[in-house]
């Protein structure tokens, strides 16, 4: 699944260490991949960097009457989510995902994933929000600190809440794909704040205001 969750980019030298971080899916495999560096101004501009794929409305029809016999059933749902994530199409991507996590409130992965899919339509807040449900079902989900991270430091300018999450990314999975990209994280903002992560540069959230 490609999933390209958050594209991490900030201003001047932060900007440089770390434009370009793509989070994967909270469903995939591969956590994470880093692509390239790409230029700053299309960083800025949109939070995906490539077309998506074709969507298969019949795959997504199937899953609906799927998900309409089972009412109970929250993994197709997640699945619904999924695809229309993909397809960058964001409101129905959390319409499924609100959906799944009504069938089973626990499922952090969709919980995160719908903190994810709010992002991706500028409600940077309710990203935020999302994280925090997500952490109160399980403190240590090492996918949704890192997410928390990028999104408090790329859309909310708060390097201290990202320099905090990222750390306990490293405290929780040490050795995980997720810690070597918050370990990243960590030594971008000390290069670009050697005395403190306190003062964020100036920076605009992807595609648009939040």
């Amino acid at each position: 699944m490609r999933k390209d969750s958050v594209v991490f980019g900030v201003a001047g030298i932060f900007f440089g260490l770390l434009v370009g971080w793509i989070i994967g899916s909270q469903q995939a495999t591969g956590v994470a991949t880093a692509p390239g560096p790409a230029p700053a101004a299309q960083a800025q501009s949109a939070p995906a960097t490539q077309a998506p794929p074709p969507f298969d409305e019949s795959a997504a029809a199937a899953l609906k009457v799927t998900a309409d016999r089972n009412p109970a059933d929250a993994e197709t749902r997640v699945l619904l989510g999924n695809m229309y994530f993909d397809g960058e199409r964001y409101p129905e991507a959390v319409t499924w995902y609100e959906a799944a996590l009504k069938v089973n409130p626990k499922h952090v992965n969709a919980s995160t994933d719908l903190g994810i899919a709010y992002y991706y339509s500028n409600q940077p807040d309710r990203a935020l929000a999302q994280f925090d449900r997500s952490l109160a079902i399980d403190p240590k989900h090492s996918k949704t600190l890192l997410n928390q991270g990028i999104v408090r430091a790329f859309a909310k300018q708060d390097l201290a809440g990202a320099e905090k999450a990222w750390q306990q990314v490293l405290d929780v999975a040490p050795g995980s794909p997720e810690a070597a990209l918050a370990k990243r994280g960590l030594e971008g903002l000390r290069a670009a704040h050697p005395a403190g992560a306190g003062t964020p540069p100036a920076a605009k959230p992807p595609g648009g205001s939040e």
